[in-house]
């Protein structure tokens, strides 16, 4: 039986590699960083690396149906791929997607759908995306927010979420380098 990823990686670059290059270089370089935190996740590791590299499916154009991504992502994982329960709801979730939900009117529908993952994974989640760049390379969260209210523009719906969400996304960060720093001071 194939873990997590050996699954996870061929079907997500089946949906992005080929229609939208630099997302599917993002989704590589979110698990990457996955990668760079596996020893705060213990039998996680695998879970996380596969919703990291699955998170933003949802950007596909066969199955963009809402334009909100984590919940086209997540319906894709759970109506059509039979994935796993946790790496859906990671992707449901990712980065602070409450947030986004409500700003579109789609709280309750994601909400009442998906049941949010324990928050140290959602943590990590968040940590790995917004310490990547578009193209896929290590950045810090404060760039990653600017970039992309930048890109769409500050008074956007994106724009306005992302600065709302920066809080969060920040403590999110400062989380899990708390569990990366007290993990590596454990004795072997």
């Amino acid at each position: 039986m194939p873990t997590l990823t050996e699954w996870a990686y061929p079907l997500a670059e089946s949906l992005l590699a080929e229609p939208l290059p630099r997302r599917w270089k993002h989704c590589l370089g979110v698990a990457e960083r996955a990668r760079t935190i596996a020893l705060v996740l213990d039998q996680d590791a695998d879970l996380l690396e596969a919703a990291a590299v699955l998170h933003d499916i949802g950007y596909a154009p066969d199955l963009a149906k809402t334009g909100f991504h984590p919940l086209d992502g997540a319906r894709y994982l759970r109506d059509v791929a039979s994935a796993d329960e946790r790496v859906i709801n990671l992707v449901a979730h990712h980065s602070c997607a409450w947030m986004e939900a409500e700003a579109r009117g789609l709280r309750e529908e994601l909400e009442g759908e998906f049941p949010r993952e324990s928050a140290h994974l959602n943590d990590a989640l968040c940590f790995c995306d917004m310490n990547t760049t578009p193209d896929g390379t290590p950045t810090n969260p404060i760039d990653r927010i600017n970039e992309i209210a930048g890109r769409y523009g500050p008074d956007s719906l994106i724009g306005t979420f992302i600065r709302r969400a920066e809080p969060e996304i920040l403590a999110c960060t400062s989380r899990v380098l708390e569990r990366v720093a007290a993990a590596k001071r454990q004795p072997m």
